[in-house]
């Protein structure tokens, strides 16, 4: 999921980014129907040295009335010096659990740095390395569960690209194979264009993918929805 946060035009000042994003896709017809709904809520504060964010967002399917997902997941990072330094640290704490990945309960927690390629009003390229340590609860089959522990690299691409005022690219893109097995892996990727019909109402369309290689399990949203959002 993407955490918007309060780039540069800012100033030494407090400020603060709220945003609520839903996202969904409803499919009919004679002999089937479906449909996904995607709910997110993003609070961040920029104040000088350091922004804080945080991000909650439910996922719910249903297939012939068969629930296909009920993914539920809560993400809180701090950056500090990103604003100021081509380097800066950050950290993070995620909860996560996930019908559709076989997930009961993920818990991450990590810090590291990164490095801002490109940080600017109207375009943004960020890499960032850090270290995880993971505590998961999963469904390996229906009689079979796991509870392990493990830490993992997390190497992070965020990228934005202001096409025109109205118009804009971004995603974010997650890679944490496990330091233990290289073949315990998660992906994670997001890439959506927003398009902005009022200061504070854009429409977006939206593609997220995930996998789990441990639970050999993975999803494939493609949404469609409205984003509500304000700084101040």
């Amino acid at each position: 999921m993407i955490i918007n946060t309060c780039y540069s035009q800012f100033n030494d000042s407090t400020h603060y980014h709220i945003k609520y994003l839903a996202t969904g896709i409803i499919n009919k017809t004679n002999q089937s129907s479906s449909f996904v709904l995607n709910n997110s809520f993003a609070f961040g504060v920029n104040h000088k040295k350091i922004t804080v964010n945080t991000l909650n967002t439910w996922i719910y399917g249903q297939q012939n009335s068969r629930m296909s997902n009920n993914d539920f997941s809560s993400f809180f990072n701090f950056d500090y010096l990103k604003e100021s330094r081509k380097i800066y640290y950050w950290g993070l704490t995620s909860f996560v659990t996930s019908y559709s990945l076989n997930i009961n309960r993920q818990l991450q927690t990590g810090a590291g740095i990164g490095y801002n390629i490109i940080n600017k009003k109207n375009a943004e390229l960020v890499v960032s390395d850090g270290i995880l340590y993971e505590a998961s609860d999963l469904v390996k089959s229906d009689t079979v569960r796991e509870k392990y522990q493990t830490v993992r690299n997390s190497l992070r691409i965020k990228h934005r690209w202001m096409i025109t005022e109205r118009v804009t690219m971004e995603g974010v893109h997650f890679w944490q194979p496990s330091f233990e097995r290289f073949d315990d892996y998660i992906f994670r990727t997001d890439f959506s264009v927003v398009i902005k019909l009022r200061k504070w109402l854009s429409l977006t369309s939206m593609v997220t993918f995930n996998r789990i290689s441990r639970t050999d399990r993975e999803n494939l949203l493609i949404n469609f929805g409205l984003i509500a959002e304000n700084y101040f």
